[in-house]
């Protein structure tokens, strides 16, 4: 009899920290709460708004589920410090969802349901440029390597332990990803394991970063819920299953990680010395077109940096000049008298920017900047060709994945004879936002 009351005790705890019919919840509440991580990889505040990979797969969500419900809902995005805070919540029923770039492994199905996956990383050993690059477990010995409580690097080591016994580490339970890089970075630890996308967005903040070699790969991500959250995870796996959320998930990928592809280390290194010897000398002049224009000081800046590398007397070949390289006609057109004039020029081209800006109101950002960015380089009149290339084709014109495919068409003969604005150097649109958005970011 003992025996089942403490049964029947158990299944009442566990059924009142959180509501067998979450979705229920949400819809008379219109409410989901969802408790994610600060992170580039994850959630964030940008100069748009909230941004980040998984902010960007919720709202799509939240969009299904209105939709289908014919409610309106809105999220309660909950910041956790630590990844146990997030189990927490949601065996707590503090969150209905965590997204915030969780690996599905063994130990985590214990506490939690995932959602299904989607995305492939890679567990990376990272260690310090000129530091020796370690081939293998074994070389760690003596060093110091330390990666974040309760992480799935934690649960990989601790399996490779059992076959390489003198294998040690540390875990830090109030580390960022970004702390421990920074860390390994600054020489104050030797190696961390870090997610392959977390390698890619930072090493452009960190070019000293290397990958040694691959502690574990195709490690799944995915959403996690409380394992009683039945009806809500049927709703995510029907949205995760449908054809235009893999579209989705394409442009997303490409949002945040795109232009982290492909890494110059020389380029990086040129980018923080004049980071620290040039750009204070100007830094006031993009704050002061911020306030006039609205755009984004930062955004600007990193304009400047690829025109110019923030170097008011800069001439190109073609004539163009100063520090936002203004033709002779733009710069007239907007009442510069003095092209090399580092006030007038970044003055002017924020102007023109935002212009441009201004004719492309019907797409929503951050595809707006990034066609206004393409269009600064090659063109407003070229940036339209490519998209009536795009509607030919029956692909979205508003969406930069789309429009990046497009412009380097506009170099062959058999497309650009049938736009009005005929050739244009089509790649170079899309190198510059490549490299606008790594300096931006």
């Amino acid at each position: 009899m003992r025996r089942v009351i403490w049964v029947l005790l158990a299944v009442v705890l566990s059924t009142c920290s959180q509501s067998p019919s979450t979705l229920e919840e949400v819809l008379e509440t219109g409410q989901l709460r969802v408790i994610t991580r600060n992170s580039p990889t994850t959630f964030y505040r940008g100069p748009f708004g909230f941004e980040g990979p998984e902010y960007d797969r919720v709202e799509a969500f939240r969009a299904r589920l209105e939709e289908k419900f014919a409610r309106t809902i809105s999220i309660d995005y909950q910041t956790a410090d630590t990844l146990n805070e997030i189990f927490a919540a949601l065996e707590s029923g503090r969150a209905h969802i965590a997204a915030a770039s969780l690996t599905i492994t063994d130990d985590r199905r214990q506490r939690v349901a995932f959602a299904p996956a989607y995305q492939t990383v890679s567990q990376y050993l990272v260690y310090r440029l000129n530091s020796g690059r370690p081939r293998s477990l074994d070389a760690l010995a003596g060093k110091s390597l330390e990666v974040i409580s309760g992480s799935s690097f934690a649960e990989t080591l601790t399996r490779l332990q059992q076959e390489h016994s003198d294998l040690a580490w540390g875990e830090n339970p109030h580390a960022e990803t970004s702390d421990l890089l920074l860390a390994v970075q600054e020489r104050e630890i030797d190696y961390t394991v870090v997610d392959s996308n977390d390698y890619y967005v930072h090493r452009y903040y960190m070019p000293d970063l290397r990958k040694a070699f691959k502690l574990k790969e195709d490690d799944k991500l995915a959403w996690a819920l409380h394992p009683q959250a039945t009806a809500l995870l049927d709703e995510i796996e029907t949205f995760f299953a449908a054809p235009e959320t893999g579209e989705l998930m394409a442009t997303i990928k490409e949002r945040y990680y795109g232009h982290t592809n492909r890494f110059d280390y020389v380029g990086t290194r040129t980018f923080k010395r004049h980071y620290v010897s040039r750009l204070p000398n100007y830094i006031d002049l993009f704050h002061t077109a911020e306030d006039k224009t609205g755009i984004d000081w930062r955004l600007l800046a990193a304009i400047g940096y690829q025109e110019s590398h923030w170097d008011p007397t800069a001439v190109s070949p073609t004539g163009v000049r100063g520090m936002m390289m203004l033709t002779s006609a733009t710069a007239g057109g907007l009442g510069v008298q003095d092209r090399h004039d580092a006030a007038e020029s970044v003055a002017a081209g924020a102007q023109y920017f935002r212009n441009i800006y201004n004719r492309l109101e019907d797409i929503p950002d951050p595809d707006r900047t990034w066609f206004a960015l393409a269009a600064y380089n090659v063109g407003y009149g070229h940036l339209q060709d490519a998209r009536r290339l795009a509607r030919r084709r029956n692909k979205d014109p508003d969406s930069w994945v789309v429009i990046r495919e497009m412009l380097p068409l506009l170099t062959k003969r058999e497309y650009y004879s049938q736009v009005p604005h005929g050739y244009a150097r089509g790649w170079e649109p899309v190198r510059y936002v490549r490299n606008i958005r790594t300096y931006y970011d």
